[in-house]
């Protein structure tokens, strides 16, 4: 089996799986879930309950260079009324550096995505128009499977990624921190 084919095993049957639908009604530009949802579902998954991380929010990234903040909020709004139990952090790429200080100019979501803290947590999934399964993986899946905690290249020396990482490790024993 293939690791993406082993992603989907995984987050069938959970909420990730329940909520990609209705994000991809949104119709959303060049949409990805990402993040700690798909992070925390696959370790939960693997390490089982003595790993302690959960679903905080879903983390939906898209590209949309003429959008606005209000376009974010619009989207976060109806998901949060189809889940009201569940929390939504939707954030177009294209306009994350206008707000974001420090951060440079995406020029796709996929560029966004890849510059995440944490090779585990830069992984997305969505649905395409037909309902099937896509995934964007620019470190593959060894480290998300592994429970690998590795800052991406541009956070090797970031202390943001380190302390979220001792988070990490605090809740899930299992991880390993490279």
């Amino acid at each position: 089996m293939n690791s993406h084919a082993r992603l989907q095993i995984i987050l069938a049957n959970t909420p990730v799986d329940t909520v990609l639908p209705a994000i991809a009604q949104l119709n959303l530009p060049n949409w990805w879930l990402a993040g700690g949802a798909v992070r925390n579902t696959v370790w939960h998954s693997i390490f089982g309950q003595k790993c302690g991380l959960f679903i905080k929010d879903f983390d939906i990234a898209f590209f949309d260079e003429s959008g606005n903040r209000s376009q974010e909020l619009a989207a976060k709004a109806h998901l949060t009324e189809q889940f009201p139990n569940h929390q939504f952090d939707v954030k177009n790429q294209a306009s994350f550096a206008r707000w974001r200080s420090g951060s440079r100019l995406y020029t796709s979501t996929e560029d966004g995505i890849q510059d995440w803290l944490h090779t585990a947590t830069a992984v997305g999934v969505r649905l395409d128009s037909q309902g099937q399964w896509q995934f964007f993986t620019p470190y593959g899946l060894d480290d998300l499977f592994g429970g690998v905690i590795r800052p991406t290249p541009v956070h090797i020396n970031n202390p943001d990624a380190h302390n979220k990482a001792s988070e990490f490790l605090s809740k899930c024993p299992y991880l390993r921190l490279i």
